[in-house]
């Protein structure tokens, strides 16, 4: 571990990156020995003096895609918090961000608290209440995407905001292996993914999450949003984009960004 006080110095840098949109460079640069560990204890040092409360957890870097496109090869976690909750119906500002892209994403709403470290992919389904379509912003506060793994989970898995769609499917109805995603701009498709390609199944994300963060004294609750990670490539945002995501069985979900005055 790290010493406490360059913990709260590295907190300080990425709490003061988000606020003011100055990208800083990579954690790694000035401390290459940062653990996850390191790294999550900096997130919830963040997270605690947020002072929002906490809606889910996501999982990133979930898919082969998004670990190529991001140069790493294992997932992260964050957390979701009240205030990164977006609308459906109204626009975002594009420029509250430093590198916004969007990704599509299976989401898991909890009916019921999940295990920590023995959790299971039936504990996961048993304790989930219903699936819904959802699209992920994510940001980077770390210029320009360099990132490591450790980067990235001390920068909340570069989470910034989340819509979730008005379907909500019971587990039992999907083949959750087998849901297709296509996410529009405008008229025009740019990326199309399947659900399996978050680690093979989504449920398996969501069961890995549970476990890993039992190791930090977290535990994902009843009435939490789950995000298990992108089933393709995230897609980068420009001020005016309208965004749709169509699931198969889950209906369609939008995010839409102002343009520039």
């Amino acid at each position: 571990m790290i010493d406490p006080t360059d913990l709260r110095d590295l907190a300080d840098r990425l709490y003061t990156a988000e606020r003011d949109r100055a990208p800083i460079p990579p954690l790694i640069g000035t401390h290459p020995g940062l653990t996850a560990a390191d790294a999550y204890a900096i997130q919830l040092h963040n997270i605690t003096r947020r002072g929002v409360p906490v809606v889910g957890h996501k999982v990133g870097l979930s898919s082969r895609a998004m670990q190529q496109m991001m140069g790493v090869d294992e997932p992260d976690y964050g957390h979701l918090l009240a205030d990164m909750r977006l609308s459906e119906t109204e626009p975002v500002d594009a420029g509250r961000y430093c590198y916004p892209r969007v990704e599509i994403e299976t989401a898991f709403v909890l009916g019921a608290d999940l295990p920590g470290h023995d959790c299971t992919e039936q504990d996961v389904l048993d304790a989930t209440e219903a699936l819904a379509p959802s699209i992920e912003l994510i940001d980077s506060r770390i210029a320009d995407w360099r990132i490591s793994l450790a980067d990235t989970i001390a920068d909340n898995a570069s989470s910034a905001g989340f819509v979730v769609g008005a379907a909500r499917v019971p587990p039992k109805d999907l083949d959750l292996r087998g849901i297709a995603a296509v996410l529009y701009r405008g008229a025009e498709p740019v990326v199309r993914g399947r659900s399996d390609a978050v680690l093979g199944n989504p449920v398996t994300a969501v069961a890995w999450l549970a476990r890993t963060v039992a190791g930090f004294g977290v535990r994902l609750r009843a009435g939490h949003l789950i995000l298990p990670g992108a089933c393709a490539r995230a897609v980068d945002v420009h001020p005016g984009d309208e965004f749709r995501a169509d699931f198969t069985g889950l209906g369609e979900v939008r995010l839409s960004f102002r343009k520039e005055a």
